[in-house]
């Protein structure tokens, strides 16, 4: 699919989440730095976790806010106050207020951010149709990989020195996209959504978010997202670890007489550099790629790709193991996204998209949570034992995956 083929609402929303994804990462992969500098690691981590649980609050009221309020109000709330908080960050982190003010209009932020973030999502669903949501979500993937690798690339140039250059910037950033979405953006949200809206404030908020954990399809579709994200993220925890303790420094190439060798963080930052290369190079491609192949299997064998990948990081200390690897999991990665992405957007009644999202998203979190554990977990089992539960948990997320596609061409099944 060409993107400028797409309806213009959507093209904004796709090139205004790749700004606020490239600003994200630019401040974002820092903070922690720049905390703990400050206040220390152990005070670093706990600031750090009241900024997530604010945020997981923030996304169920931004779902709650998006169905009642509309789509377009709610970004333009969010947007306002997240420019408003870079601007805040760069006032303290330029003298006026210091760290506890760049702190402050951090956690503001990343709390905009949260409420903001079911509308977003909303609102592609809503503009999109099931013939073109695949497509559509290869194009959003590929656009958010490539905003993460130069949003951190440019912030890891910056960071020392320039910081509140940064800050000025992302603050300038965002107020340019809320400007775009007051002038181009129109709202979306459908008219059986904004009837079903008309009780009490509380009682919408409670019967809403009550309907959506009685969705038993649903929730079992978010347990397989939120195992997915667990393999995933544990390149950046479990087998980050590993390989900086146990990875031989080695040599991958010989050119000549040099053969510049590798160590195990050094072969971390190789896999996610692929990775990031690789998604940016495929992703566009990957709907021809895998046009002939029926979504079921799609996802079916990128989720084997992919959790076969990961179950070699877990174990093998070969640096060209571990790069083939990589390329596996991340082709797997690419197959199984759009069409996960797509699939979600099918299933989720138009009267109460936002409040679906904003659960969907918390998986983000408990997959984060899971994820450090198994560092713990990895203790005690060894490598091969976390190879043997990443087989296992892939397993699962088939079978969680079968029965969701099962369950939506049941006649019982919820159609939108």
């Amino acid at each position: 699919m060409n993107i400028f083929s797409l309806d213009r609402t959507l093209r904004l929303r796709i090139a205004v989440a790749f700004v606020n994804r490239f600003l994200d990462a630019m401040i974002t992969t820092f903070m922690a730095v720049y905390l703990a500098q400050r206040w220390g690691a152990a005070g670093a981590g706990m600031l750090l976790f009241a900024v997530v649980t604010l945020g997981a609050g923030g996304m169920f009221v931004g779902g709650h806010l998006s169905d009642t309020r509309g789509r377009r109000p709610t970004l333009l709330l969010a947007e306002a106050v997240a420019a408003a908080s870079f601007a805040l960050m760069a006032l303290g982190h330029a003298g006026t207020g210091g760290t506890l003010l760049v702190y402050l209009g951090y956690l503001i932020g990343k709390l905009a951010s949260s409420v903001g973030l079911p509308a977003n999502d909303a609102m592609i669903v809503d503009i999109t149709t099931p013939e073109n949501r695949t497509d559509v979500y290869t194009i959003n993937y590929w656009a958010t990989n490539l905003a993460l690798a130069g949003g951190s690339l440019l912030g890891g140039f910056l960071y020392n020195g320039h910081f509140t250059l940064l800050l000025a910037v992302a603050a300038a950033a965002t107020g340019a996209v809320l400007l775009s979405t007051a002038l181009w953006i129109p709202e979306s949200r459908p008219e059986e959504a904004a009837r079903a809206s008309g009780d009490s404030p509380l009682r919408v908020f409670v019967s809403g978010y009550y309907a959506v954990a009685r969705d038993g399809v649903f929730l079992r579709f978010v347990c397989a997202a939120t195992l997915g994200l667990t393999i995933e993220f544990q390149l950046a925890n479990y087998i980050g670890v590993r390989l900086s303790a146990d990875f031989p420094s080695q040599a991958l190439l010989h050119i000549g007489s040099l053969s510049p060798h590798v160590d195990g963080v050094q072969m971390l930052g190789l896999l996610r550099s692929e990775n990031t290369i690789l998604v940016v190079l495929l992703a566009l491609f990957s709907g021809t790629l895998f046009k002939r192949m029926p979504d079921p299997l799609r996802l079916y064998t990128g989720i084997v790709l992919f959790t076969a990948g990961y179950m070699v990081l877990a174990v093998s200390n070969r640096g060209w193991v571990l790069v083939i690897a990589g390329a596996v999991f991340t082709i797997g990665e690419l197959m199984n996204v759009p069409v996960k992405q797509a699939l979600l957007a099918n299933m989720i009644p138009s009267t109460a998209r936002p409040k679906y999202m904003a659960v969907y998203n918390l998986s983000i979190r408990v997959a984060q949570m899971l994820a450090s554990l198994c560092i713990t977990l990895a203790a005690w089992t060894g490598p091969w034992g976390m190879f043997v539960l990443y087989g296992a948990v892939g397993l699962t997320i088939v079978l969680l995956y079968r029965s969701v596609l099962s369950a939506r061409s049941s006649p019982e099944a919820l159609v939108n």
